[in-house]
C-alpha cells in the first residue's frame, strides 16, 4: 500500500504540492494525470525518495519514507528519459543492475525476448533509437519482479508494435498483482492500463476514484472529455 499524509513541496516561492493526501491499495493500477507543471512528476519522484518533501509523510509497504530507502527494492521504475552511461552496451548495463542490486533478475530474459532486445543488447546506449532505449528503460523496471512499478510517460517513442507489447506486458503485471502507477498526457492510453485516475491540478488532488464512476458522474464516454470537464470547474 501507498499512503500519502499532507505532502507538501515548493520550489522557492512556488508551491508545487499543497498538502496531497492519497491512499493506493496493493494491486491497483492507477493513472496519475493533470497539465504540465501540475505537480505529478514533482509526487512520483517524492514517493521515490529522489525529491525530499518539506512536509508530510509518505508510507511504501509499511516503510516509512525518512531516510530509510530499503522500499526502493520493491519497486520498478521507468522514467520517461532515462540517462545511462552512453559508452555502456545494453547488455552490460543489465549486468550493472544486477551488480548494484545484489541479486538475480526474475524475467530478464523473457522481456528482453518480448521487447525485441537481442539484436541490442550488444550495441552502446548511444547507438540505440529513441524506442528501443525506452524498451531498455521498462526492462529494467520489471526485470526484478518488483511489487511496486511506476511508469512515467511509458509509450513516448515507442512503434505501434512496441506500444502494443509493453501494454500486454502491463496487463500481465497487473494480473499477477503489482500495484501499478501511470503517467501520461494519453488518455486513451490510461483506459486501457488503469481503473483509477488521479486528476493534479495546481498541486492539489481534484479527482480520485475509478475512472468509470469518474465518466458516469460527467456523462462522458472518454477519459479526455471528463478531465476536460474537470479543468473547466470554478476553482480549477
Amino acid at each position: 500500500m501507498i499512503y500519502v499524509n499532507n505532502l507538501k513541496k515548493a520550489f522557492g516561492s512556488q508551491q508545487v504540492l499543497k498538502g496531497l493526501n492519497l491512499t493506493i491499495p496493493e494491486g491497483q493500477s492507477t493513472g496519475i494525470v493533470g497539465p504540465n507543471g501540475a505537480g505529478k512528476t514533482t509526487l512520483i519522484k517524492t514517493m521515490l525518495g529522489l525529491v525530499k518533501a518539506d512536509s508530510g509523510d509518505i508510507t511504501i509497504n509499511n516503510i516509512r519514507l525518512n531516510g530509510n530507502y530499503e522500499y526502493r527494492r520493491n519497486i520498478g521504475y521507468m522514467p520517461q528519459q532515462a540517462r545511462y552511461p552512453e559508452q555502456m552496451a545494453v547488455n552490460d548495463l543489465f549486468g550493472l543492475m544486477q551488480h548494484l542490486r545484489g541479486e538475480d533478475p526474475v524475467y530478464l530474459d523473457e522481456l528482453i525476448e518480448e521487447f525485441d532486445l537481442n539484436k541490442e543488447l550488444q550495441k552502446s546506449l548511444r547507438a540505440l533509437s529513441g524506442g528501443n532505449r525506452q524498451k531498455v528503460g521498462a526492462a529494467i523496471a520489471m526485470m526484478f519482479n518488483p511489487s511496486i512499478l511506476f511508469f512515467d510517460e511509458p509509450t513516448a517513442g515507442l512503434d505501434p508494435r512496441s506500444s502494443y507489447i509493453f501494454k500486454e506486458r502491463i496487463q500481465k503485471e497487473k494480473e499477477s498483482g503489482k500495484t501499478v502507477l501511470i503517467t501520461s498526457h494519453i488518455m486513451s492510453e490510461l483506459e486501457q492500463l488503469v481503473d483509477h485516475v488521479v486528476f493534479i491540478l495546481e498541486g492539489e488532488i481534484k479527482y480520485y476514484g475509478r475512472i468509470d464512476d469518474l465518466l458516469k458522474e460527467n456523462r462522458q464516454e472518454r477519459l479526455e472529455g471528463a478531465i476536460a470537464k474537470l479543468m473547466e470547474e470554478p476553482g480549477s
